[in-house]
């Protein structure tokens, strides 16, 4: 019986482990498709990924919502060269992924700091809705410009 026991909890916390890892490369994965897509300029794909509810605090110091973004892309003032992204770590609770890292990037055009090097620390939470994670709200802080 205590055999039958531990290897159901092995089985049990085997299987936790496992899910939760293709959760976080889902996550991974959607992180680098919005910084890929950001960087192409791809309004559909970042319309697939954000939330209709999105909001970011962005580096800027301003609240911007999905349409503003939206704006700010179409109109060349979000416009980069290089956009990196480490990401350091996700964390899961019930239905919202929360994605931490760093991020490299050259703002090109009417950006603020065009032509520097920026980095900043940022916040990215996903919220799954029925099987899509979708992002719901992002915070970035710049840390240094050169």
């Amino acid at each position: 019986m205590k055999k039958i026991i531990i290897t159901l909890l092995s089985l049990l916390i085997s299987f936790c482990i496992f899910s939760q890892s293709n959760e976080e490369w889902e996550i991974r994965k959607l992180e680098d498709a919005q910084r890929e897509a950001f960087l192409k300029k791809d309004t559909t794909a970042l319309y697939k990924i954000f939330s209709p509810d999105f909001v970011v605090n962005a580096p800027t110091n301003k609240i911007t919502t999905l349409q503003q973004l939206k704006h700010l892309i179409r109109s060349g003032e979000v416009d980069m060269e290089i956009f990196e992204r480490v990401t350091e770590k996700v964390t899961f609770n019930n239905n919202i992924a929360i994605a931490m890292g760093n991020e490299t990037l050259h703002p090109a055009g009417k950006m603020p700091n065009a032509g520097k090097t920026v980095k900043r620390r940022y916040t990215n939470i996903w919220m799954k809705n029925k099987n899509n994670w979708q992002l719901v709200a992002r915070q970035a802080t710049i840390i240094s410009i050169d």
